[in-house]
C-alpha cells in the first residue's frame, strides 16, 4: 500500500497590491510531478506531460500588473484535473469499492479524462493500478479542493470590494481538427451558452480576442468546464469565462515557448484584464442579484 505525503506548493495565489475585480485561473499548466505520481505511473513522464496546457501560465504573467488575482496550479494535471467535478470519472477507471459513487460518465470520462486522468488514447492506462480510495482522497485533498477553495476565496474577496467579480479560466488547446465544430478557430471563448457570464462581459472578451487578428469562436467546440460552471453566478455578479488558446500561437514545433509570441499574447491578456477591470456594475453589463 503506497503512502502519500503533501509536498509543498500545490497551488500559488498572486494577489497584487492594487488588485481589481478580475480573477484569473490557470488550472492545467502545472509542471510539478510529486514523487507519488511518478512512482504510480505506468508510462513515462513525457506521456503524462501531454495532459498539460503547455506553458499557458506564461500568458498570464502580466495579469497581476494589470490588477488580476491569479490562482495557478503548480502540480501537474496528471495529479487531478481541476476542471472536472469530483464525481466525473468512469466507474471502470477506479477500484471496485469506489465505483458506486461514479455513474453516467460523459464522453471525456469514458475516454479516461475524469477528475483523475487515467488513460490517453494512444498509450493506454496511465497508472499501474486502478485509482483506489487512498489515492483519490490524497489527490482531492492535496490539490483539487484547495484549488477550488482558493478560487472561491479570491472571487468572494473581489466581489465584496468591487460589487462584481470576473473569472477568466485560461487554457490552451491543440489545433482543432478538420470536421470538428470550431475548425479553424485559434481562440475559443466559452460561457456555457450564456449560463456563466453576462452578455456584456462576453462581448468585451470576444471583441478583445478579435483584435488579435485570429479566428475566434464562442462555445465551439469548448463551452466551458467544471470551473466556470461551479464559480460563475451572473445573478450574483460573479461572471466566469473560459478562454482556450491554440498552442501553435505561442509554442515552437518542439512545444517550447516562443519568446516573441508569448510576449505578444501576454500583453494582450493583460490588456483584457485591464479592460474588464475598468467596467462598472451597471444593469447592462453586471446585473445585480435578485432581491
Amino acid at each position: 500500500m503506497p503512502t502519500y505525503s503533501i509536498p509543498p506548493a500545490a497551488i500559488a495565489v498572486n494577489r497584487p497590491r492594487a488588485s481589481g475585480p478580475v480573477v484569473v485561473s490557470v488550472p492545467h499548466a502545472g509542471r510539478i510531478y510529486p514523487p507519488e505520481i511518478l512512482a504510480a505511473a505506468r508510462v513515462e513522464r513525457s506521456q503524462l506531460e501531454r495532459l498539460e496546457d503547455g506553458w499557458c501560465d506564461l500568458l498570464a504573467a502580466e495579469a497581476p500588473v494589470a490588477g488580476a488575482t491569479v490562482v495557478q496550479a503548480l502540480w501537474a494535471r496528471a495529479v487531478a484535473d481541476l476542471n472536472r467535478g469530483e464525481g466525473q470519472m468512469a466507474p471502470g477507471e477506479v477500484a471496485m469499492p469506489l465505483r458506486a459513487q461514479f455513474s453516467a460518465p460523459g464522453r471525456k470520462e469514458r475516454a479516461g479524462l475524469g477528475v483523475v486522468p487515467t488513460r490517453l488514447f494512444d498509450c493506454g492506462p496511465l497508472w499501474t493500478r486502478p485509482i483506489d480510495s487512498a489515492a483519490l482522497h490524497w489527490r482531492l485533498e492535496s490539490f483539487h479542493r484547495p484549488y477550488h477553495a482558493a478560487l472561491a476565496e479570491a472571487l468572494a474577496d473581489v466581489r465584496g470590494r468591487f460589487g462584481r467579480a470576473i473569472l477568466i479560466d485560461l487554457h490552451s488547446m491543440p489545433s482543432i481538427p478538420v470536421g470538428q465544430p470550431g475548425h479553424g478557430a485559434r481562440i475559443v471563448v466559452g460561457d456555457r451558452f450564456g449560463d456563466s457570464a453576462g452578455e456584456g462581459v462576453i462581448d468585451r472578451v470576444m471583441a478583445s480576442a478579435g483584435r488579435l487578428g485570429e479566428v475566434v469562436t464562442r462555445n465551439q467546440p469548448y463551452s466551458g468546464g467544471h470551473i466556470i460552471r461551479t464559480h460563475g453566478r451572473p445573478s450574483d455578479a460573479i461572471h466566469a469565462v473560459q478562454i482556450e488558446i491554440d498552442r501553435s500561437l505561442y509554442l515552437t514545433a518542439e512545444r517550447l515557448p516562443d519568446r516573441v509570441r508569448v510576449a505578444r499574447l501576454a500583453r494582450w491578456f493583460a490588456d483584457l484584464v485591464g479592460d474588464l477591470g475598468e467596467t462598472r456594475p451597471d444593469a447592462e453589463i453586471f446585473p445585480q442579484a435578485a432581491e
